[in-house]
């Protein structure tokens, strides 16, 4: 069973959303918050899988609630649900440490399926959403011929892999495009994460971009020197 945090100011929104959650089989809603601050102690008391964060808040605000969570070494995924299409939002939440991000406009099967998608440890992270953010949010350092410094402990296969994560590839894909199976590319990803500290792709997408392994606009990787 997948358990649920509801956090959002407004109580017929949370409500709605417990109403949809709680008709599926395999989740349900183990707590309510009113703002971010009352969340952090929701968390701590009834351990969710996954908690659905609203972004503008009294008290304290969805982002910063969202951080401190990641900060504090949360096992629960953060999948911020708002009324605001702003890139700057979308950005600055998966910077904080959450897992995806939805509007509350979303049709309720899509709700579900990003609630299951966040829970089994992957990123609501499309192609299209992340070229948007990267392109215009992410400031790169000057180019460099190298790899960047905080890669450096990484394989020419562990580098590729990431690459290829941060281009929106799906595990599939990305062992279609090297020619291994799956889960020798479910090993590497697992690896990555662990050597770079990353909660999630999400994380992997950003750092990919903002250490330069990445060009926006462009599907090339700074190469490793020979």
């Amino acid at each position: 069973m997948i358990r649920v945090l509801l956090v959002d100011d407004q109580q017929l929104v949370r409500t709605g959303i417990r109403l949809i959650v709680d008709l599926e089989p395999d989740l349900e809603v183990c707590g309510e918050a009113a703002d971010g601050a009352e969340a952090m102690s929701a968390v701590a008391r009834w351990h969710p899988d996954v908690v659905l964060m609203d972004v503008r808040m009294p008290v304290l605000d969805g982002l910063e609630a969202t951080r401190r969570l990641s900060a504090a070494g949360s096992s629960a995924k953060v999948l911020v649900l708002t009324t605001f299409d702003l890139d700057g939002y979308v950005y600055d939440a998966l910077r904080a440490g959450a897992s995806g991000f939805l509007l509350k406009d979303v049709p309720r099967d899509q709700l579900v399926s990003a609630i299951r998608v966040v829970a089994g440890g992957e990123s609501l992270l499309s192609p299209t959403v992340t070229k948007r953010l990267i392109e215009r949010f992410v400031r790169l350092p000057p180019p460099s011929t190298g790899v960047p410094p905080i890669l450096v402990g990484l394989s020419d296969r562990e580098l590729e892999v990431l690459r290829l994560i941060a281009l929106g590839q799906s595990n599939a894909e990305i062992a279609h495009a090297l020619l291994i199976g799956e889960a020798t590319v479910k090993t590497y990803v697992s690896r990555l994460f662990t050597k770079l500290e990353l909660r999630d792709r999400v994380q992997a997408v950003v750092l990919a971009y903002e250490s330069g392994l990445v060009q926006p606009g462009s599907a090339r990787a700074v190469d490793r020197p020979t």
